[in-house]
């Protein structure tokens, strides 16, 4: 039933509370109200933030020029700007309206206007697309939290102190929730192994885990391209999903996920390789908690995902015991 135009809050308030209450599955909900996943967790995280007040309508965003907004609506909306430098304009008026919810929303145009007056805009060049490039394989799609996870190293840089910094991320493919941004030194399986079952042990499995060819998640000379990494998780019944070879945007969230991290990490590096830890781990917490994103309707991360009801059962097959095993490397 979706929502009727004279009891639009009622029926808010009514989805909310079963959403909150009942043990019915939210996507299944959703779709009995007629609403979209996305909609369902919006109204679900307002009533959350600010109660039945929340489940009202916004005020329609003013088309107001940079000249006829506040002093002080242009100072809050610089000041999240100089918190957060690489986001654009949508992201920033996000931020906006959830940090004052009950305050008119500047218009993005105009806090783009903003941003130019300020001097705050870099102009980007357009990359053509590739007209002939191949169709891209099928990869499982996820259709809730812990469906799929992709896991892949950033790319190194050395800190200060002259030490390797290799980060490997692992992320939810349906919430975007980053599970882990560990600085690494090598990319060998036990340490990969070593953060993987610390991850397990606090968000539980997966169904599965998508990776490139890449050491240490495959192997091309060994049945299947297994690895001791990839048929532990086998072991632990995640089924391991990989993109074709050179193809990486297959795994283009994940891609994408990693030129931040370079922008607002990589680049301004100039410390030591625990300190360069601290920054990552920051990075990734407000990456879950603090930055909106577009494909998640402008939630966080966080406002999506939830642990699986799948435990960690370390009586599972050891991964030293696939250690001679003549189907893996």
């Amino acid at each position: 039933m979706p929502w009727e135009e004279k009891s639009k809050v009622d029926q808010r308030e009514e989805f909310v509370n079963r959403a909150l209450t009942e043990k019915i599955s939210f996507t299944d909900l959703c779709a009995e109200y007629g609403i979209s996943r996305n909609t369902g967790y919006k109204w679900k995280h307002r009533y959350e933030q600010y109660g039945l007040q929340g489940l009202r309508d916004l005020s329609k965003r003013p088309k107001e020029s940079p000249q006829k907004l506040s002093e002080d609506c242009i100072i809050k909306i610089l000041n999240i700007k100089h918190a957060h430098p690489s986001w654009g304009a949508r992201k920033i008026q996000k931020i906006f309206e959830k940090n004052y919810p009950f305050e008119s929303v500047p218009s993005e145009s105009s806090i783009k206007r903003i941003f130019e007056k300020a001097g705050l805009v870099k102009k980007r060049r357009v990359k053509r697309a590739d007209t002939n490039q191949d169709a891209l394989r099928q990869l499982i799609q996820p259709e809730k939290p812990n469906d799929v996870w992709s896991v892949d190293f950033k790319g190194w840089w050395y800190s200060t102190d002259n030490k390797k910094c290799d980060p490997l991320t692992i992320r939810d493919d349906d919430s975007r929730y980053l599970l882990a941004t560990r600085l690494l030194q090598r990319q060998a399986t036990e340490p990969v192994k070593e953060v993987f079952e610390e991850v397990f042990k606090k968000y539980g499995l997966p169904k599965t885990i998508r990776s490139d060819n890449g050491t240490p998640f495959a192997h091309r000379g060994s049945l299947l391209g297994l690895t001791r990494l990839s048929a532990w998780w086998m072991s632990l019944g995640i089924i391991p999903d990989r993109t074709e070879v050179a193809k990486p945007q297959q795994n283009g969230g994940h891609e994408r996920m990693h030129r931040d991290l370079k922008a607002e990490v990589q680049k301004i590096n100039n410390s030591t390789y625990s300190h360069n830890q601290k920054i990552v781990e920051e990075w990734r917490r407000e990456f879950n908690h603090v930055r909106p994103h577009e494909a998640l309707d402008y939630q966080t991360p966080s406002d999506r995902y939830t642990p699986s009801e799948i435990k960690y059962n370390d009586a599972r097959i050891k991964i030293g015991e696939l250690k001679h095993s003549n189907f893996c490397i």
